[in-house]
């Protein structure tokens, strides 16, 4: 698979950080293993995991091997797409961030899209007060959406109306996904346990509880956020992806001998 990836880790960091994701994924996952009969605090997953990729992110810039530019336009897209999320704050499922975060990922690579996803929302909640137990959870989440917007194929030379009708389903993809996520987090504490729907230390019947639980609450957060969000890239995609590719070409992120064969990519995508 071709990416146009601006951001390289080394091999090492690249382990670390997927083992990061692996470890967070606990935080989200346990209720489907877990047969304690006290509820754990999961938080400490995202917290660890957070403070490990703010580390890591540090260090690859204090060794250079993120450059300038790379550093610069992360901090931009970041500052945006925190500036988008609280607008949507009080509606549901309006959501205007993720087209943005999506597009951004698509040109700029997966390991851009991770840290796009995870700079935005922690800068987003320190600008509007958000901190909170959830918060690990989001971070995490977004990155995740980054990640795998970055990683959508290019040998298949997508263009124009093709290109916007993937990156269309994948925003739905998405929408439900971050809706599933949140939902994990919620669910074990949502209901007490007395309902037919809660949540049961070691239960056979959980996951069939919690997709219960998530289609009958949260459709109405999911679908708008679908709906809002492939909108939105229906409407705006070919020109935020057009400005953002300009902006990738002319920046020079890639050594010589790789940016050539990646304009020349950028130019047909």
């Amino acid at each position: 698979m071709l990416t146009n990836d601006v951001i390289k880790f080394s091999h090492r960091n690249v382990f670390v950080l997927s083992t990061i994701s692996a470890f967070s994924a606990l935080g989200f996952i346990w209720p489907f293993f877990y047969t304690g009969k006290n509820v754990p605090h999961t938080q400490i997953f995202f917290w660890i995991a957070t403070v490990i990729t703010v580390f890591l992110v540090i260090l690859e810039i204090s060794q250079s091997k993120l450059d300038s530019k790379s550093v610069a336009i992360l901090g931009v897209l970041s500052a945006l797409i925190a500036a988008l999320r609280p607008l949507g704050a009080g509606a549901i499922g309006i959501e205007p961030m993720w087209f943005l975060l999506i597009l951004s990922a698509r040109v700029f690579g997966p390991s851009f899209g991770f840290l796009l996803g995870l700079t935005s929302v922690f800068v987003s909640a320190l600008l509007t007060g958000g901190l909170g137990p959830w918060l690990g959870y989001q971070i995490f989440a977004a990155a995740w959406i980054g990640l795998l917007a970055g990683a959508l194929p290019w040998r298949t030379r997508l263009r124009g109306g093709k290109e916007i009708a993937m990156l269309m389903v994948f925003g739905v993809l998405a929408s439900e996904l971050f809706g599933i996520l949140m939902d994990l987090q919620f669910w074990p504490w949502a209901l007490g346990s007395q309902t037919q729907l809660s949540f049961q230390p070691g239960a056979s019947q959980n996951l069939s509880n919690f997709f219960a639980f998530h289609f009958l609450t949260a459709m109405a957060w999911d679908l708008p956020r679908a709906v809002f969000t492939s909108a939105l890239i229906c409407i705006a995609g070919r020109p935020v992806l057009s400005a953002l590719r300009r902006s990738y070409v002319r920046a020079a992120f890639l050594t010589p001998i790789e940016f050539n064969e990646h304009v020349t990519q950028q130019k047909e995508a």
